[in-house]
């Protein structure tokens, strides 16, 4: 693992070096003359879509909306899902297999965007990247901790323009924020509090027993993917796919590449060190627990220490959600919100709190009236006014190296890892003793392994204190599907 000093650390996590995203001046030649990675100014942005239904319909819709756009290429296993996109690029040709379009139109492609179910997401993004494509991969980056690691590593060594779905990471506030607390308003950070409304799709499910048949309209094999096999039902798709652990990665997935955006931007951190959680949702039913090993709970709280950077202790980041609020900081007014609707991360320090909602927007000291009290320090980070994603769009014209994203995978890769291993305590917390034989609820109350702090070494990737958990660092693909000779 790279170690990351203080300085290092500061250059890393730079929004936007001095560096301008405009293109660097290019003499107008053909695109196969510049090479690979390179756009002529005469030529447009060849954008391809992989997962081109929900999200993935506006996402290649904001892509579109620059003049140096062409949608060349459209992929998606739901036809229903995909209508949308086909009806709005109708010269795209159309395919199911994300393998067979970069195959077919690798020529012609410059950049994809991968907007698939969490799952796939390694997988698509590593077969464009591998082809020398740009990457566009919503949030979060992958479904494991390895896939992360992996994507960070291909997208040094293919050299291609990368960044991941999380928007506010090119927004204004985040940049405040971080002026705010770099100008010593709050102090050492020591504590963090995030939390989401989110699930609002169902979790804490029994896997579905019943068969159904297979819409004509789905490739239910290719929507499966890496995943292990089951029989098809509508209670993983289209929508409610991030509650089942093979597919998704529940509300932290979801939302924490949002909101704890600014923790991982703004303070000196990187893995955390230590992981504990603790969840609801689970049901009784004569004094036997009903466990649900395919869907995340209804509700978790995680608790992750984070070694500073600069070796001046530990930071104590908790996560919330299903509905779990934190305390109200002292000096919020009661009428004044905490958060947002979707949630909000509290950052508390030796000299005061900072609040923000969702996407790290409009930060605000507490209590409010600070905001007034004392001058607020000036700009020093540079802005994105073109946003999340058309920042990514003119960093791939420039070509890799000539300008940067907010959420490039040298950010967005390690940011994930650190993520995921809240879902690996989660997925290990009812890890049973195999040896404890005894059904009685009662005497079995502490029969469950997991429930204990893990201990994580990022450099190896593993947990060093209960060998079980490592089972979800990394996921077995079904045959067909790998991250290519780094996988």
């Amino acid at each position: 693992m790279r170690k990351t000093g203080k300085n290092q650390k500061n250059d890393r996590r730079t929004f936007l070096r001095e560096s301008s995203l405009a293109a660097a001046s290019f003499m107008i030649v053909p695109r196969h003359v510049l090479g690979k990675g390179f756009i002529a100014p005469s030529d447009k942005l060849n954008v391809a879509g992989i997962g081109v239904g929900g999200k993935g319909t506006s996402d290649l819709a904001s892509f579109a909306k620059s003049d140096q756009v062409n949608i060349v290429a459209l992929c998606d296993v739901d036809d229903r899902e995909a209508a949308k996109s086909r009806e709005t690029f109708p010269k795209a040709p159309y395919y199911h297999d994300f393998r067979m379009m970069l195959e077919k139109e690798g020529d012609t492609i410059d950049a994809v965007s991968v907007s698939t179910p969490d799952h796939m997401h390694a997988v698509a993004a590593y077969a464009a990247m591998e082809r020398g494509k740009h990457v566009y991969v919503q949030k979060p980056l992958t479904h494991d901790i390895y896939e992360a690691r992996i994507l960070t590593q291909a997208a040094k060594k293919f050299k291609v323009v990368t960044q991941m779905g999380n928007q506010g990471g090119s927004g204004d506030g985040v940049r405040k924020m971080k002026e705010m607390v770099d100008a010593g308003m709050v102090g050492d950070v020591h504590t963090v509090t995030c939390w989401t409304n989110r699930p609002i799709w169902p979790q804490s499910l029994a896997t579905p027993t019943e068969k159904q048949t297979v819409p004509s309209e789905v490739k239910w094999d290719l929507w499966l993917g890496t995943a292990p096999y089951r029989d098809y039902h509508s209670a993983y798709m289209p929508w409610n796919w991030r509650g089942w652990s093979d597919f998704g990665t529940g509300a932290l997935g979801d939302m924490a590449c949002h909101i704890m955006d600014p923790v991982y931007r703004i303070l000196p951190i990187l893995y955390p060190s230590e992981v504990e959680c603790s969840v609801a949702g689970l049901y009784l039913d004569k004094f036997k627990e009903l466990e649900y090993p395919d869907s995340f709970p209804g509700s978790s709280i995680i608790h992750l220490k984070y070694p500073r950077t600069d070796g001046e202790g530990i930071i104590k980041v908790t996560w919330m959600d299903g509905g779990l609020l934190p305390a109200r900081p002292d000096g919020l007014l009661p009428e004044e919100e905490l958060g947002n609707w979707d949630g909000g991360v509290i950052f508390e320090g030796s000299k005061g709190t900072i609040m923000a909602d969702c996407y790290g927007a409009n930060p605000r000291l507490v209590p409010t009236s600070r905001m007034q009290e004392e001058d607020m320090p000036r700009e020093t980070i540079a802005r994105v006014p073109e946003g999340h994603y058309l920042q990514w769009v003119n960093a791939c014209i420039a070509g890799y190296g000539n300008a940067e994203t907010s959420s490039s995978f040298d950010y967005a890769g390690p940011f994930t890892e650190s993520l995921l291993i809240g879902n690996l305590a989660i997925q290990s917390f009812n890890i049973k003793n195999p040896d404890l034989k005894d059904d009685n609820f009662w005497s079995g109350a502490n029969r469950y392994l997991g429930r204990k702090t893990l201990l994580w070494d990022a450099e190896n990737m593993r947990i060093t204190n209960f060998d079980p958990a490592n089972q979800f660092v990394r996921r077995k693909y079904r045959d067909g599907y790998s991250l290519g000779d780094m996988g």
